[in-house]
């Protein structure tokens, strides 16, 4: 069973790599949700990769959560102030009492990053909930308008994939910027401006993943018995749609954290620099990475290995559920 095709004459590879995803809702006739569910549960439990992915994540979210309580030390606290001269390309490296070692402006660089990851992961969760929520009520508008709407639905269907289009052709970073300028700078602007990137790829996905569903036999047979077509779409189709997006929402988070670093590595992010936040803190360091590299390594490779393992696991429960590989 095959979505029905695009009218667009030529699909980007982005939007095939969704359209894919989307086919993740057929199921075969032996296949419930629930048992498709305990079946890719299974599947990740053995999957190396879905390990890695799990524990990167569970460890980002404790420090995220207990760091405030377990920085020995005020992440906006100037105590060493006099210990540090960036001018002069004097800088204090990790010790005893500074793990990490200071910044430019004499604070602890390891209270800070245990402060600063709460706030990263805020910027990604938030980022991701707003593309999920506005690009799903944009999917599943269309997805509807398509399956049951008959041709005016088709039409409507049409020109809400031909926007979509249009914002998936463009560069996301590019596209985020342009949101996060006409905006202004604050710590707000980068999670709409994330969020808005993420919208086409979330609507694309679930009207994708209904299309999927609308020629199931469990559609044909609701419609046989008379159902209303709202009833279907919200009882029926809407709640075997969502295996694909909950997979994208796990892939989501890696590429907001990093877009959400690369808007604050160019300025467009909190305006106070006194907040912790990783992109910020990457932003300050590049100043100084002749004398102290050190300052750009921490925020960087903190950003990368979470990034890594949203990644590792939505591409692990991408697999897990994709039909072909079910045996």
């Amino acid at each position: 069973m095959n979505a029905t095709p695009d009218s667009s004459p030529k699909l980007t590879k982005r939007a095939d790599k969704i359209d894919r995803l989307a086919q993740l809702t057929e199921r075969t006739e032996s296949t419930s949700g629930a048992g498709l569910w305990r079946e890719a549960f299974r599947r990740l439990r053995t999957n190396k990769a879905a390990i890695i992915g799990g524990a990167v994540i569970g460890l980002f979210v404790l420090i995220a959560v207990v760091g405030p309580w377990l920085a020995p030390y005020s992440p906006t606290a100037q105590d060493w102030r006099g210990e540090v001269f960036p001018n002069q390309g004097r800088f204090v490296g990790p010790r005893g009492e500074n793990w990490f070692g200071l910044d430019h402006l004499g604070r602890d660089e390891f209270s800070r990053m245990l402060v600063g990851a709460r706030q990263t992961l805020l910027v990604g969760v938030v980022s991701m909930l707003i593309g999920l929520v506005a690009g799903a009520v944009i999917g599943a508008v269309s997805g509807a308008a398509a399956t049951l709407g008959g041709e005016p639905g088709r039409r409507v269907d049409t020109v809400i994939m031909r926007v979509t289009d249009i914002m998936l052709a463009l560069p996301s970073l590019l596209l985020a910027v342009s949101v996060a300028a006409v905006l202004g700078q604050s710590l707000t602007t980068v999670m709409i401006a994330v969020g808005v990137v993420q919208v086409p790829v979330f609507a694309r996905l679930l009207r994708g993943s209904m299309l999927a569903q609308g020629s199931s036999d469990y559609v044909l047979a609701a419609k046989a018995v008379g159902i209303r077509k709202r009833r279907i779409v919200l009882t029926q189709i809407m709640p075997n749609s969502l295996s694909p997006v909950i997979v994208q929402a796990t892939l989501s988070l890696a590429t907001a954290i990093i877009e959400a670093a690369a808007l604050s590595y160019l300025g467009l992010g909190n305006p106070d620099p006194a907040i912790p936040e990783w992109g910020v803190m990457l932003s300050q360091a590049q100043r100084f990475f002749d004398n102290a590299p050190m300052m750009s390594v921490y925020p960087a490779v903190g950003i990368i290995v979470t990034a890594l393992g949203f990644t590792l696991l939505g591409e692990a429960m991408r697999e897990a559920l994709d039909p072909k590989l079910r045996g």
